[in-house]
């Protein structure tokens, strides 16, 4: 399979962390034409989000700013969980057992040992995570023909796009302020993440 072009626009929105490799052409018809598998795979994309960041707050309680943020974002992503669970529920739709989602499980193996390093990187991710999912979000947006989908699914691309910028922003606070150095990581990253999207190839999910 051939990598995909990188758009000339950033592909996240406004924030700092600006994709390597578009999303292919191809995915958006495939999600729409199975929205319901999309729609359970980001309950499950929700629920993790939530429970990512009070991981964060549990592990890094000391890193100044964390705990409040962490804090409010887990209950926006159980709020973000609530709402598609409440989507699935008018559809008919239960949710399933998650079986797991490769993109995110590759990201975490770029993640290094060391407690300082593993610190910045595991909000390297995270940023970068939400990133992803600003574009795809923001894809459904464009995508859905429903006017309520289409602008709930803008709403959340927004979201993403503020979370990606306070992951790193908190990557640059636990590296001392040292900017610099956390782009650099940032964009090694991303880097890699360009050949994980493609190597995980098609899938009905947001990832």
């Amino acid at each position: 399979m051939s990598r995909p072009t990188p758009s000339r626009r950033p592909l996240s929105g406004e924030g700092p962390v600006i994709l390597h490799a578009a999303t292919d052409a191809r995915w958006l018809p495939l999600a729409l034409e199975r929205f319901d598998e999309v729609l359970v795979d980001h309950a499950h994309c929700e629920k993790k989000a939530a429970a990512n960041a009070l991981s964060l707050l549990q592990v890094y309680p000391d890193l100044p700013g964390l705990p409040a943020q962490m804090a409010r974002l887990a209950r926006e992503e159980s709020a973000h969980l609530a709402k598609v669970l409440e989507l699935m529920e008018a559809r008919g739709l239960t949710l399933t057992k998650d079986s797991g989602d490769p993109y995110a499980q590759a990201l975490q193996k770029l993640v290094r040992n060391p407690s300082a390093e593993r610190r910045v990187d595991r909000l390297l991710v995270a940023a970068v995570i939400e990133a992803r999912s600003c574009e795809r979000l923001s894809l459904l947006a464009e995508g859905l023909t429903d006017p309520a989908l289409a602008r709930f699914y803008g709403e959340l691309a927004q979201s993403e796009d503020g979370h990606q910028s306070l992951f790193f922003r908190l990557a640059v606070t636990a590296a001392n302020g040292d900017e610099a150095t956390v782009r650099e990581r940032l964009e090694w990253m991303l880097e890699h993440e360009a050949r994980v999207i493609t190597d995980v190839g098609l899938r009905a999910a947001i990832h």
